[in-house]
């Protein structure tokens, strides 16, 4: 092993080693890092700037790294009233707290603020969480919003155009409207990037209250007719067409659906 890797050397990050273990992401795996919890070849590991191979024996905690899994990525419909982290501060439930019975220690890929609904992507890999993550993969985020009062036209244009809420500066929100009752209007809001509460910021911003809020799309990953606190396993046929050439069209083939129960679990960061 060396820090410095030479060229055509063909270690990995030690972060990055233990993200695809499935331990933690690779923010977190510098954190634990930092806190001495790391070893490598039986010496604790005080940076992350370091290479390892198959060769290196690696140790988190005392006990020895577990083998690499292949890549997992799984669709989790989030019911409302869940916060997307491991623990809360204030005590409230989570939605680690919460999943299937039987998943693997998983990341979740950005996050559902804590009255939000709708599709979350869950994943064993903490660099593809990551990568997911990125606004430059161009993928287009699609929700349904329950907000008072219908829109007006010009807002629907600002909107599109970009906002700067609060020396803030939101991208293009795409907003049409599906259909209106009384004070009630439901829209279908199209976002590439996933600010903090974006969509409720920008739509408050003009006097929307957001009573509702569902995701319903990640790129080409639908929500479906998945039941709130399902999951299910997106088969690797259909990651690796999605993920080997970039954003492409939906792949409807089946996955196994699971519901219920806890699981070991860690976050990461974002919410809508």
């Amino acid at each position: 092993m060396t820090e410095d890797a030479p060229q055509g050397f063909e270690g990995e990050r030690i972060a990055k080693v233990l993200a695809r273990a499935g331990v933690c992401s690779r923010r977190d795996a510098e954190k634990m890092i930092a806190e001495g919890r790391v070893k490598v070849d039986g010496a604790v590991l005080a940076s992350p700037a370091l290479n390892v191979t198959p060769a290196n024996r690696i140790e988190v905690d005392g006990k020895p790294l577990p083998q690499a899994e292949p890549v997992r990525l799984w669709l989790y419909h989030k019911p409302a009233a869940l916060v997307t982290s491991h623990k809360d501060p204030q005590g409230r439930p989570t939605v680690f707290a919460n999943l299937p019975k039987g998943l693997p220690r998983v990341i979740s890929v950005g996050r559902l603020d804590y009255n939000s609904e709708g599709l979350l992507l869950l994943t064993n890999d903490g660099g593809l969480a990551r990568r997911l993550e990125l606004p430059s993969n161009g993928w287009l985020r699609k929700y349904r919003a329950r907000v008072f009062q219908q829109p007006m036209p010009d807002t629907i244009k600002q909107l599109a155009r970009g906002v700067t809420i609060d020396n803030v500066e939101y991208g293009p929100i795409d907003v049409e409207v599906e259909r209106a009752k009384g004070d009630n209007t439901w829209l279908v809001v199209g976002l590439r990037e996933g600010k903090n509460r974006e969509i409720r910021r920008a739509l408050e911003h003009f006097g929307h209250q957001v009573s509702r809020l569902i995701r319903v799309a990640y790129g080409p990953f639908q929500l479906g007719l998945l039941p709130p606190g399902a999951a299910k396993e997106v088969p690797p046929k259909v990651v690796r067409e999605q993920l080997g050439g970039g954003p492409k069209s939906n792949d409807n083939e089946a996955a196994r659906p699971q519901s219920g129960g806890n699981a070991r679990h860690a976050h990461r960061r974002r919410q809508a």
